[in-house]
């Protein structure tokens, strides 16, 4: 007899499924049952929180939900926060969990792992939590899902499994899986309309956010034959090449980029939100769009949302863009508008940037060159908000970080080993701070185990130093910033790791290259304090 567990592994491989992330326990022992010879790859992370993360860097890297086996109830709660990143960021991800057998379920009781309603918790961290109640209709129930990572906006779903269902026979259940329809095409009727507008523009000005991720051909298309500058969210970096002469960065939070957007006549959105942690990360309200607008998005509610739009294309970005270049006849830009606009605007935000923003900027691209092709996956620190300013990827899907949208912390190690099982070939760094990688310092035995050799860059400013900042800034004693740490350099060698400090532009790029030619993690250790001191900008 096959079980549902093995049903389910069976349907995850006809759906693609490369790998599981997760952490077997007493209740999920019989969602196991197939893997072994299923041919999927299992990551046993260290807490469920690096399993939602592992999950969700593999599935920005990849562009494939990442899937997580999670047991009942605290396995739950733990994996919370890494589902709500993902939501708020639009990652798929499918957290299949057990839960209490039918006949226990809302009794409260006191049952192993008992919620009042572990569906309706994680409900408000997915696109749709679903109680399976009969094995019947699992293929179905994951159809739903696929149909959400492939065609609508993506985001994390909940299947959970009474244990009851689980074992249940399977047997006469089909095995393929279902085909998902199409994202949604734009109206031909507007795109003409809205290519009648951008062909209209003086001053036209493309902002695209991480729902064009794939759609790079067609967002470059289209801005050449506007010749608008674009700037580019946090999660959509590298949709035009780092040397695109229309490429203005991402700078909208920058004095600088908000007059761009003031100066625009009229302004095509793309798969953004339009919201504060990518354009008011100082948060007084100054980004504005007095021009035109017009919004282009999968999600038909997020066309109203933070600016209204003056014409509204509810489509999938690719194709939207695609209908746009096909509508659009011509282009009235003003000559002194286009990539010359685009530079004044980099040279401008630069000038806005501090001394320790152009040191840290120099850092990171040092690394970029020492490691082509590198991936950053990063976490909440100060490496990783001088990067969201200053640098620009090379490609699409190679800078990501928990700073926007829900802003966790711990994110940045975990997703570096997700991202490196998505892109094995390439080089994955993981710029984290002291702070933030405590909360998940033990994923550093799940990347030795895994043979994993991401890069672990360690910015060590001895507490939460960003933290520190604004409340001395908002005349706030510090309380509760200034942290006892470590010494990292022999935690990571004792998980396996190899680990050293470096103190200098040189140091770092040797340290560099033997990482990239290592099998196991590297963790290199900057002090923040000295390397500001010592490195020119």
């Amino acid at each position: 007899m096959a079980t549902g567990g093995e049903v389910l592994v069976k349907l995850l491989a006809g759906y693609g499924v490369e790998c599981i992330f997760g952490i077997p326990g007493v209740h999920t022992v019989e969602l196991y049952r197939g893997v072994a010879e299923s041919g999927l790859r299992h990551i046993t992370p260290r807490h469920e929180q690096g399993a939602g993360f592992a999950a969700d860097g593999y599935a920005r890297v990849s562009g494939k939900p990442g899937v997580c086996f999670i047991i009942t109830g605290p396995g739950m709660t733990n994996i919370a926060t890494a589902m709500a990143q993902a939501y708020a960021d639009s990652v798929p991800m499918l957290v299949i969990s057990s839960v209490n057998s039918r006949h226990q379920l809302g009794r409260g009781c006191g049952y192993l792992h008992e919620l009042p309603s572990q569906q309706a918790l994680f409900a408000g961290v997915s696109a749709f939590s679903h109680t399976l109640m009969s094995v019947d209709a699992l293929p179905e129930v994951l159809a739903r899902a696929f149909a959400v990572f492939r065609s609508a906006r993506p985001r994390p779903v909940h299947i959970e499994i009474p244990l009851d269902v689980i074992v249940a026979s399977a047997d006469h259940l089909a095995l393929a899986a279902t085909p998902s329809s199409p994202p949604p095409a734009p109206s031909w009727a507007l795109a003409q309309r809205a290519a009648a507008l951008l062909g209209e523009a003086r001053r036209p000005l493309i902002l695209a956010g991480g729902g064009a991720v794939g759609a790079a051909a067609e967002l470059q298309a289209l801005a050449e034959a506007l010749r608008s500058p674009v700037q580019l969210t946090i999660n959509a970096k590298g949709l035009l090449p780092a040397e695109h002469p229309l490429l203005a960065g991402s700078i909208q939070s920058t004095q600088s980029g908000r007059l761009l957007a003031r100066e625009a006549d009229v302004v095509l959105a793309v798969g953004t939100e339009l919201g504060e942690t990518d354009y008011d990360t100082v948060f007084d309200g100054g980004f504005e769009l007095p021009g035109r607008l017009i919004r282009v998005d999968i999600d038909a509610q997020q066309l109203g949302r933070n600016f209204r739009p003056h014409l509204a294309m509810l489509a999938d970005a690719g194709l939207a863009l695609a209908s746009l270049r096909m509508a659009l006849t011509g282009s009235a830009g003003e000559p002194t508008w286009g990539a010359a606009r685009a530079q004044a605007a980099r040279d401008a935000a630069w000038g806005e940037f501090d001394p320790a923003t152009r040191k840290i900027a120099a850092l990171i691209d040092l690394v970029a060159h020492t490691l082509p092709g590198a991936i950053f996956m990063g976490d909440s620190t100060q490496t990783v908000y001088a990067g969201n300013l200053s640098f620009n990827a090379d490609a699409p899907r190679r800078w990501f970080n928990a700073s926007t949208g829900y802003g966790t912390l711990g994110y940045g190690l975990p997703a570096a080993l997700g991202a490196q099982l998505a892109a094995p070939g390439q080089p994955v760094v993981a710029l984290v701070g002291d702070g933030g990688l405590l909360f998940t310092l033990s994923e550093l035995a799940s990347a030795v185990e895994a043979q994993l050799p991401v890069i672990v860059l360690l910015w060590n400013n001895q507490g939460y130093g960003e933290i520190k900042k604004y409340m001395l800034r908002h005349g706030v004693a510090p309380i509760g910033v200034d942290l006892h740490t470590p010494d990292f350099i022999a935690i990571a060698q004792g998980f396996g790791c190899q680990a050293e400090r470096v103190a200098d532009s040189a140091q770092l790029r040797r340290s560099l290259k033997a990482a990239a030619g290592r099998t196991v993690p590297t963790l290199i250790e900057i002090d923040e304090t000295s390397w500001l001191a010592r490195v020119a900008e």
